[in-house]
């Protein structure tokens, strides 16, 4: 797996363009570099070509490939490690599977993922979770992005990615504060050396009409500066009464090699989402006697005047310096706006038992308005160091962000009159309510906070033997939280909080290995204890241990993993300082453990597969089950085939299946459920010639009737079957 050497492109030009354009460091470089290729006397045209041709042959570039599954993986670290280099669960999906099943959206890429859990609470916010937790942690291209509210508003067109790398556990050394639950890493597409083009139409259900572009290359003769351009437009209704939809979405990129070791690039990302209809919250699942709710899958809790807009400029700058042969040092700055405009309509209760009637008290209209601003700076060196004979790979970095986040509930004025007439059992409604025409702001209905963090990092892979390797790092950082939300004081401050990261490997075989790791995160709390300073960060620790194979002469990766996550310290009621106010203690909070399974490549010629199964067990200090809305048995598996005999054809299947799930109710005693369920897709594609390919998805094809999420006391019907048409061309 890793063996002491010395590097063989030394400073050949065309080495270290090739390392560049696939953002390697010397370590991956070595896979390009063999005599070979270097002794070739390459003119500048056949230069792209071998620059391309390896590109797929890695596959650090998913697109253009048909695998489900990327060699080389930077997420939990930053350094470049294979996943048998890992030592936590990695899973990826790559551009074959979203393209395969029409993943236009994150949350259709994350419902594909092995270990993870898509909450839709409403029609247009939604949460992820993974091992019990929350996922608050999020990148692009490896860059941690802040996230207030560990949701996501709207959905997040997925045009612009070329992958989706998600590591579980604590993942603290690159993420800095957070939940132990996972990271989630979106790749974005970047310009190639070659010209390309793609045009794609889709048309689908619920009249869905999509048009997606996308064209890259070189931009000057010598092909020193590229360039990419993807623009992608939708419109649609829904299955949901009165729900409707349009996204445009716009992504630029230009790169430049300013000098033979300098590489400039420049990218900005638009997007535009608009829903009429949307719910706030979702339909009661139970009336005042505690009865089961069944609507039909159409029905909403949305008016007919509610809305929720969404728009997001993220701009970035990135600068990557070549230091000599074995060194390079990389800094991005990144600049976040968001947007949010919405009208909004909520059924706070349940219904009349008797009558099915909501009545007007139960119900809160509101007009929301949120601008989020984000700056993001990463500064890191990366690359080899010899040492007692062997070569170790090591990076070094420091980074900051600023994120401030302002908001703004308003609601109708006091002359505003509903009529006092309720909602009708919503399976009768028809959307109709009065639409107030005037929104007034209260104290303490408004909020601007800013979180401030800056850190600096190192990890290490340390090549400790002939089968033995390393993995550790540490990051140190500071948080601190100023302003309100909603009359709540958000301030807090903690400085030098330190986070390990630790994992050992060895490798049994030449094709298998074990490993260990210890992971950490952290978490600030704004509580007091007793003297009045703020708590300790809650600590969030995963220990994993497992199995990771190459299997299939390399074509595939397998894991089996055992993990125990828990979240320490979290903040418990104590009394009552002599001022009033509440003080607390840190105490135990949640324990989850359990075991992954995953399996993604090449199983056969022609046969690419995703196949991951989790099993969890999460209980609270008490030791009792909490968290019971997380599925405790998860499968996710995507699977594709093009037979050798008609290579023109792909057929697939997609297998979303999670046991049964349970809450509490807010409003009755009693529970509500969620049956197990499994949600079958499957899709076929035909190539009528070597620019032109249409597929033709057929979602849920089972017509399985299925809750969202049981994490609120809310929730609504997902999609029923559903059929999609996608037409590509491809120059």
């Amino acid at each position: 797996m890793s063996h002491s050497a010395t590097h063989p492109c030394g400073v050949d030009p065309l080495a270290q363009a090739v390392r560049r354009a696939l953002g390697l460091t010397t370590a991956g470089a070595f896979l390009l570099c063999s005599p070979p290729l270097l002794a070739q006397q390459i003119e500048p045209t056949e230069a792209l070509e071998t620059v391309t041709i390896e590109a797929e042959a890695l596959s650090i570039i998913s697109e253009g490939t048909e695998r489900y599954r990327v060699p080389l993986t930077s997420t939990a670290t930053r350094l470049d490690l294979t996943p048998r280099e890992t030592p936590q669960s990695v899973s990826t999906v790559t551009r074959a599977q979203i393209d395969d099943f029409n993943l236009n959206t994150t949350n259709d890429i994350l419902e594909s993922t092995p270990g993870v859990t898509v909450e839709r609470l409403e029609t247009d916010r939604t949460y992820y979770s993974a091992r019990g937790f929350e996922i608050s942690n999020f990148q692009v291209d490896g860059v941690r992005v802040p996230m207030p509210y560990n949701n996501v508003h709207g959905d997040v067109d997925t045009a612009i990615y070329d992958r989706v790398e998600v590591v579980r556990g604590a993942t603290g050394l690159m993420s800095g504060s957070g939940n132990p639950a996972a990271t989630v890493n979106f790749v974005r597409k970047r310009p190639t050396f070659e010209p390309q083009a793609a045009v794609s139409a889709t048309v689908g259900s619920w009249d869905q009409r999509r048009l997606e572009a996308d064209v890259a290359g070189p931009l000057d003769a010598q092909g020193r500066v590229r360039g990419r351009l993807v623009a992608a437009g939708m419109e649609s209704d829904s299955y949901l009464d009165r729900l409707s939809r349009e996204r445009g979405l716009l992504y630029g990129v230009v790169e430049a090699d300013v000098t033979d070791s300098t590489l400039v690039t420049l990218g900005h990302t638009w997007q535009q989402n608009n829903t009429d209809g949307n719910m706030w919250g979702s339909l009661p699942l139970y009336d005042s006697a505690g009865n089961p709710t069944d609507y039909d899958v159409s029905t909403t809790s949305a008016p007919h005047w509610s809305f929720w807009d969404v728009e997001t400029r993220r701009s970035f700058l990135e600068v990557q310096q070549e230091l000599g042969e074995r060194w390079s040092l990389k800094g991005t700055l990144t600049h976040l706006d968001m947007l949010s405009d919405t009208q909004l309509f909520y059924i706070y209760g349940v219904p009349d038992a008797t009558t099915g009637r909501i009545a007007d008290e139960q119900l809160t209209l509101s007009r929301y308005d949120r601008h989020l601003e984000q700056w993001v700076a990463d500064l890191h060196a990366k690359g080899d160091v010899d040492a007692f004979g062997r070569t170790h790979q090591l990076v070094l970095g420091t980074d900051w962000s600023q994120s401030r986040n302002q908001q703004l509930s308003r609601y109708p004025t006091a002359d505003f009159d509903a009529g006092g007439q309720g909602l009708p059992p919503l399976d009768d409604w028809n959307g109709r309510y009065p639409e107030p025409d005037a929104w007034v702001a209260f104290p303490g209905t408004d909020g601007d906070a800013t979180v401030k963090e800056r850190s600096f990092y190192g990890a290490a892979k340390l090549d400790l033997a002939e089968r033995w390797t390393a993995v550790v790092g540490a990051r140190l950082s500071w948080a601190d939280t100023t302003g309100e939300q909603y009359g709540v004081s958000q301030a807090s401050d903690h400085d030098r909080v330190l986070t390990p990261y630790a994992g050992l490997i060895y490798d049994v075989t030449d094709w298998a290995s074990l490993y260990a790791s210890y992971t950490e995160i952290f978490q600030p709390q704004t509580a007091i204890d007793r003297n009045g300073d703020y708590l300790d960060p809650v600590d969030g620790v995963s220990q994993e241990v497992g199995l990771k194979a190459e299997l299939f002469d390399g074509a595939a990766d397998a894991s089996l993993a055992l993990f125990r996550t828990e979240q320490n310290n979290v903040a418990q009621p104590a009394g009552t300082r002599p001022d009033g106010t509440a003080f607390f203690t840190g105490g135990d909070g949640i324990t989850s453990e359990g075991v992954e399974a995953t399996l993604a490549g090449e199983l056969a010629p022609g046969w690419q597969a995703s196949v991951g199964y989790t099993y969890l067990e999460i209980e609270d200090a008490e030791g009792n089950a909490t968290n019971t809305y997380i599925p405790r048995h998860l499968v996710r598996a995507t699977t594709s085939y093009r037979p050798a005999s008609l290579d023109a054809l792909k057929v697939g299947a997609r297998l979303r299946w999670q046991d049964e799930i349970e809450r509490d109710r807010d409003f009755a005693d009693g529970k509500t459920r969620q049956g197990a369920y499994a949600l079958v897709d499957l899709m076929a594609s035909y190539d009528f010639s070597d620019s032109l390919t249409g597929s033709l998805n057929v979602n849920n094809v089972t017509d399985e009737k299925h809750l969202t999420s049981l994490k609120w006391d809310q929730a609504f019907y997902g999609a029923p079957r559903n059929v999609m048409l996608n037409l590509t061309w491809r120059y």
